[in-house]
Protein backbone atom coordinates (compact mmCIF):
# COMPACT_ATOMS: atom_id res chain seq x y z
CA UNK A 1 0.00 0.00 0.00
CA UNK A 2 2.90 2.41 0.88
CA UNK A 3 4.35 1.71 -2.38
CA UNK A 4 1.42 2.43 -4.40
CA UNK A 5 0.80 5.75 -2.45
CA UNK A 6 4.88 6.85 -3.43
CA UNK A 7 4.23 5.86 -6.75
CA UNK A 8 0.93 8.10 -6.63
CA UNK A 9 2.89 10.53 -5.32
CA UNK A 10 5.92 10.43 -7.20
CA UNK A 11 3.79 10.22 -10.61
CA UNK A 12 1.94 13.34 -10.05
CA UNK A 13 5.41 15.34 -9.08
CA UNK A 14 6.51 14.33 -12.65
CA UNK A 15 3.40 15.55 -14.10
CA UNK A 16 3.57 18.81 -12.18
CA UNK A 17 7.08 19.36 -13.24
CA UNK A 18 7.22 18.52 -17.08
CA UNK A 19 3.27 19.47 -17.49
CA UNK A 20 4.11 23.17 -17.89
CA UNK A 21 7.41 22.83 -20.01
CA UNK A 22 5.57 20.37 -22.28
CA UNK A 23 3.02 23.04 -22.65
CA UNK A 24 5.65 25.75 -23.20
CA UNK A 25 7.39 23.87 -25.82
CA UNK A 26 3.77 22.94 -27.43
CA UNK A 27 3.18 27.04 -28.11
CA UNK A 28 6.81 28.36 -28.94
CA UNK A 29 6.43 25.34 -31.23
CA UNK A 30 3.79 26.26 -32.87
CA UNK A 31 4.10 29.93 -32.13
CA UNK A 32 7.60 30.01 -34.17
CA UNK A 33 8.33 26.84 -35.51
CA UNK A 34 8.57 27.15 -39.68
CA UNK A 35 10.20 25.50 -42.55
CA UNK A 36 13.68 26.64 -43.64
CA UNK A 37 12.70 28.88 -46.54
CA UNK A 38 14.32 27.85 -49.89
CA UNK A 39 16.49 30.38 -52.18
CA UNK A 40 18.77 31.11 -55.15
CA UNK A 41 22.58 30.69 -55.33
CA UNK A 42 24.73 32.45 -57.46
CA UNK A 43 26.07 36.22 -57.84
CA UNK A 44 22.85 37.02 -56.53
CA UNK A 45 23.76 35.96 -53.11
CA UNK A 46 26.81 36.47 -53.11
CA UNK A 47 26.73 40.10 -53.81
CA UNK A 48 24.46 40.45 -50.79
CA UNK A 49 27.04 38.82 -48.51
CA UNK A 50 29.62 41.08 -50.13
CA UNK A 51 26.99 43.92 -48.72
CA UNK A 52 26.80 42.88 -45.25
CA UNK A 53 30.88 42.39 -45.49
CA UNK A 54 31.77 45.90 -46.46
CA UNK A 55 28.61 47.30 -44.46
CA UNK A 56 30.18 45.85 -41.05
CA UNK A 57 34.32 46.80 -42.81
CA UNK A 58 35.24 43.45 -43.57
CA UNK A 59 38.82 45.03 -43.99
CA UNK A 60 39.56 45.92 -40.49
CA UNK A 61 38.06 42.68 -39.60
CA UNK A 62 40.65 40.97 -41.63
CA UNK A 63 43.63 43.00 -40.20
CA UNK A 64 42.52 42.32 -36.39
CA UNK A 65 45.62 39.89 -35.11
CA UNK A 66 43.78 39.54 -31.48
CA UNK A 67 40.71 39.49 -30.01
CA UNK A 68 39.60 38.91 -26.29
CA UNK A 69 36.20 38.81 -25.51
CA UNK A 70 34.20 36.71 -22.75
CA UNK A 71 30.76 35.07 -23.57
CA UNK A 72 28.11 35.93 -20.07
CA UNK A 73 30.62 36.34 -18.06
CA UNK A 74 31.34 32.63 -18.20
CA UNK A 75 33.84 31.21 -20.72
CA UNK A 76 36.82 34.29 -21.22
CA UNK A 77 38.87 34.01 -25.02
CA UNK A 78 42.34 35.42 -25.74
CA UNK A 79 41.92 34.73 -29.66
CA UNK A 80 45.38 35.20 -31.59
CA UNK A 81 43.36 34.83 -34.91
CA UNK A 82 47.05 35.49 -36.82
CA UNK A 83 48.81 32.35 -34.98
CA UNK A 84 44.92 30.91 -34.79
CA UNK A 85 45.21 29.96 -31.46
CA UNK A 86 43.20 30.93 -28.56
CA UNK A 87 43.14 30.84 -24.79
CA UNK A 88 39.88 29.13 -23.52
CA UNK A 89 39.19 30.03 -19.52
CA UNK A 90 36.37 28.41 -17.38
CA UNK A 91 35.68 27.76 -13.74
CA UNK A 92 39.21 26.47 -12.97
CA UNK A 93 40.20 25.10 -16.56
CA UNK A 94 42.54 27.08 -19.31
CA UNK A 95 43.28 25.21 -22.79
CA UNK A 96 45.61 26.89 -24.86
CA UNK A 97 44.04 25.65 -27.62
CA UNK A 98 45.87 25.21 -30.99
CA UNK A 99 42.77 25.17 -34.06
CA UNK A 100 44.71 24.19 -36.41
CA UNK A 101 45.95 20.85 -34.39
CA UNK A 102 43.90 20.60 -31.58
CA UNK A 103 45.56 17.43 -30.12
CA UNK A 104 48.83 19.61 -29.53
CA UNK A 105 46.30 21.97 -27.14
CA UNK A 106 48.06 22.45 -23.49
CA UNK A 107 45.20 21.95 -20.59
CA UNK A 108 45.52 23.43 -17.20
CA UNK A 109 43.29 22.97 -14.21
CA UNK A 110 43.91 25.03 -11.36
CA UNK A 111 47.28 26.72 -13.21
CA UNK A 112 49.30 23.23 -13.39
CA UNK A 113 49.95 21.43 -16.52
CA UNK A 114 47.26 18.45 -17.24
CA UNK A 115 48.17 15.73 -19.12
CA UNK A 116 45.78 13.02 -17.00
CA UNK A 117 42.61 10.70 -18.67
CA UNK A 118 40.40 13.89 -18.79
CA UNK A 119 42.96 15.90 -21.22
CA UNK A 120 41.20 15.26 -24.45
CA UNK A 121 38.18 15.58 -22.91
CA UNK A 122 38.61 19.32 -21.78
CA UNK A 123 40.41 19.93 -25.03
CA UNK A 124 37.00 19.32 -26.98
CA UNK A 125 35.17 20.86 -24.50
CA UNK A 126 37.24 24.14 -25.10
CA UNK A 127 36.75 23.56 -29.04
CA UNK A 128 32.84 23.27 -28.69
CA UNK A 129 33.03 26.57 -26.38
CA UNK A 130 35.30 28.78 -28.97
CA UNK A 131 33.47 27.16 -31.59
CA UNK A 132 29.64 28.38 -30.24
CA UNK A 133 30.96 31.64 -28.62
CA UNK A 134 33.35 32.84 -31.20
CA UNK A 135 30.27 32.48 -33.91
CA UNK A 136 27.63 34.93 -31.56
CA UNK A 137 30.73 37.40 -31.99
CA UNK A 138 32.38 37.02 -35.56
CA UNK A 139 29.27 35.19 -37.56
CA UNK A 140 28.68 38.17 -40.14
CA UNK A 141 32.24 37.57 -40.93
CA UNK A 142 32.22 33.84 -41.80
CA UNK A 143 29.33 33.84 -45.10
CA UNK A 144 32.47 33.30 -47.23
CA UNK A 145 34.38 30.90 -45.10
CA UNK A 146 35.02 27.12 -46.66
CA UNK A 147 32.00 25.06 -46.91
CA UNK A 148 29.32 27.49 -46.66
CA UNK A 149 26.48 27.80 -49.13
CA UNK A 150 24.93 31.49 -50.04
CA UNK A 151 21.38 31.75 -51.23
CA UNK A 152 19.04 34.89 -51.80
CA UNK A 153 15.80 34.68 -50.43
CA UNK A 154 12.69 36.89 -50.67
CA UNK A 155 10.89 36.94 -47.39
CA UNK A 156 7.13 37.16 -46.96
CA UNK A 157 7.41 41.25 -46.45
CA UNK A 158 9.17 41.22 -50.13
CA UNK A 159 12.40 41.99 -48.56
CA UNK A 160 15.87 40.45 -49.81
CA UNK A 161 17.49 37.94 -47.09
CA UNK A 162 20.37 36.01 -46.86
CA UNK A 163 20.52 32.16 -46.27
CA UNK A 164 23.93 30.77 -45.17
CA UNK A 165 23.89 26.72 -44.48
CA UNK A 166 27.81 25.59 -43.27
CA UNK A 167 28.04 22.03 -44.82
CA UNK A 168 31.28 21.61 -42.88
CA UNK A 169 33.42 22.73 -40.45
CA UNK A 170 32.54 23.92 -36.75
CA UNK A 171 30.92 21.75 -34.41
CA UNK A 172 27.35 21.26 -35.79
CA UNK A 173 27.91 21.41 -39.96
CA UNK A 174 24.45 21.44 -41.68
CA UNK A 175 23.38 24.13 -39.43
CA UNK A 176 21.41 27.20 -41.53
CA UNK A 177 21.22 30.59 -41.30
CA UNK A 178 19.06 33.33 -42.47
CA UNK A 179 19.95 37.03 -41.65
CA UNK A 180 17.98 39.74 -42.17
CA UNK A 181 19.96 43.16 -43.08
CA UNK A 182 18.89 47.08 -43.00
CA UNK A 183 18.84 49.23 -46.30
CA UNK A 184 22.94 49.48 -45.95
CA UNK A 185 23.46 45.83 -45.57
CA UNK A 186 24.08 45.57 -41.50
CA UNK A 187 22.82 42.73 -40.22
CA UNK A 188 19.61 43.11 -37.77
CA UNK A 189 18.97 39.59 -36.90
CA UNK A 190 19.10 36.11 -37.75
CA UNK A 191 16.73 33.05 -38.03
CA UNK A 192 18.05 29.61 -37.30
CA UNK A 193 18.09 26.09 -38.15
CA UNK A 194 20.26 24.09 -35.88
CA UNK A 195 20.61 20.91 -34.35
CA UNK A 196 20.65 21.95 -31.06
CA UNK A 197 16.96 23.83 -30.96
CA UNK A 198 13.91 21.94 -31.44
CA UNK A 199 12.38 24.62 -33.25
CA UNK A 200 12.94 25.91 -36.52
CA UNK A 201 13.19 29.61 -37.48
CA UNK A 202 13.70 30.97 -33.94
CA UNK A 203 15.18 35.03 -34.17
CA UNK A 204 18.05 36.23 -32.57
CA UNK A 205 18.91 39.62 -32.77
CA UNK A 206 22.44 41.42 -34.23
CA UNK A 207 21.59 45.03 -33.46
CA UNK A 208 24.16 45.82 -30.44
CA UNK A 209 26.97 46.90 -32.17
CA UNK A 210 30.39 48.52 -31.28
CA UNK A 211 33.46 49.76 -33.06
CA UNK A 212 36.46 48.17 -31.82
CA UNK A 213 40.03 49.46 -31.66
CA UNK A 214 41.10 48.36 -35.30
CA UNK A 215 37.42 49.81 -36.62
CA UNK A 216 36.21 46.08 -36.69
CA UNK A 217 32.30 46.03 -35.74
CA UNK A 218 31.21 42.97 -33.43
CA UNK A 219 28.34 42.87 -31.41
CA UNK A 220 27.89 43.30 -27.45
CA UNK A 221 24.35 41.67 -26.87
CA UNK A 222 21.89 39.18 -28.58
CA UNK A 223 18.68 38.91 -27.70
CA UNK A 224 16.47 35.65 -28.72
CA UNK A 225 13.02 34.96 -27.13
CA UNK A 226 13.18 35.87 -23.28
CA UNK A 227 16.47 35.29 -23.28
CA UNK A 228 19.90 37.11 -23.26
CA UNK A 229 23.27 36.68 -24.74
CA UNK A 230 26.40 39.43 -23.45
CA UNK A 231 29.45 39.44 -25.07
CA UNK A 232 31.65 41.39 -22.75
CA UNK A 233 35.40 42.74 -22.18
CA UNK A 234 35.76 43.10 -25.50
CA UNK A 235 39.14 44.29 -27.27
CA UNK A 236 40.82 44.15 -30.53
CA UNK A 237 44.47 44.48 -31.45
Amino acid sequence: MKFKKILKITAGVVVFLTLPSLLLFAFLYFKYNEPIPSGETGREADLLAEKMLNALNYEAYQNTNYVEFSFKNMHHYKWNKAENKCEVIWKDFKVNLNLNTPQQSEVFVANNLYKGKDREKLINKALSYFNNDSFWLVAPYKVFDQGTERRAVTTDEGKQALLITYTSGGSTPGDSYLWHLNNEGVPESFQMWVSILPIGGLEASWNNWTTCETNAQLPTFHKMLILGIELENITCK
